[in-house]
């Protein structure tokens, strides 16, 4: 981000990167992240744990709390559906007030799950929400074995015809109330080659105007292929 400026942001991720039992400690290293000096051009935000989650409301309270001034988004993971969402920015607002936060955090949000899927125009339409992202594993999950472990390939995930219809229902939605559609990972990313091919696609035939990254390697392909021609 420093070689490049802040053409994209870092994600700093304490749902999936927390051990078990010491979430506040993970939350507190993300804050610490956050307010860094590294952190030069404010575009370094937290993914806190599912709404549904023991911790949740802890890292909320320390992410605001000790990073709210410079938080430029919080992301949601796994709502099942709308009602997830808004209370999860229930528990943002109130660990907001309680800090004297006087802003409002923009919120982006996971489409994980089917019935998220279904409520995809919805959390698109709420005025807090800045950006919907795909989360491609755990939605071909949530299918409990209907679609094949080929549909998270960087191919198949652009053949399953249930894998494509999210990827364009996130599009269509964002699309329609202005917001950033945000495409899911490439997991080869020793193979450039295919995530040049699937950035691409996402960006040319798809709408998608960001993609997430999983690897340093793949940040510089996926620009290029998002960058105006």
């Amino acid at each position: 981000q420093h070689e490049l400026g802040a053409v994209f942001d870092i994600t700093c991720d304490c749902e999936d990167g927390a051990h078990a039992g010491a979430e506040a400690d993970h939350a507190r290293m993300a804050a610490g992240v956050i307010m860094s000096e590294d952190n030069r051009f404010g575009r370094v935000g937290p993914r806190v744990q599912t709404v549904d989650h023991p911790a949740f409301e802890a890292t909320v309270d320390v992410v605001i709390g000790r990073a709210g001034p410079r938080l430029p988004y919080l992301m949601i993971p796994k709502p099942r559906h709308l009602q997830d969402l808004e209370r999860a920015i229930e528990v943002v607002d109130e660990a907001s007030q309680r800090h004297g936060l006087d802003r409002e955090v923009p919120l982006h949000t996971l489409v994980e799950t089917p019935g998220a899927l279904r409520d995809a125009m919805a959390m698109a339409a709420h005025p807090r929400v800045h950006s919907l992202s795909f989360g491609l594993m755990d939605y071909v999950s949530a299918h409990r074995g209907a679609i094949p472990q080929s549909a998270m390939t960087a191919k198949g995930q652009f053949e399953h015809p249930l894998v494509l219809r999210a990827k364009l229902e996130i599009a269509a939605a964002c699309h329609t109330y202005g917001k950033t559609p945000s495409h899911c990972v490439v997991t080869e990313f020793k193979h450039l080659a295919a995530l040049q091919e699937a950035a691409t696609k996402a960006c040319r035939q798809l709408g998608y105007t960001r993609m997430w990254s999983i690897h340093p390697d793949q940040i510089r392909p996926i620009v290029d292929a998002f960058s105006p021609t």
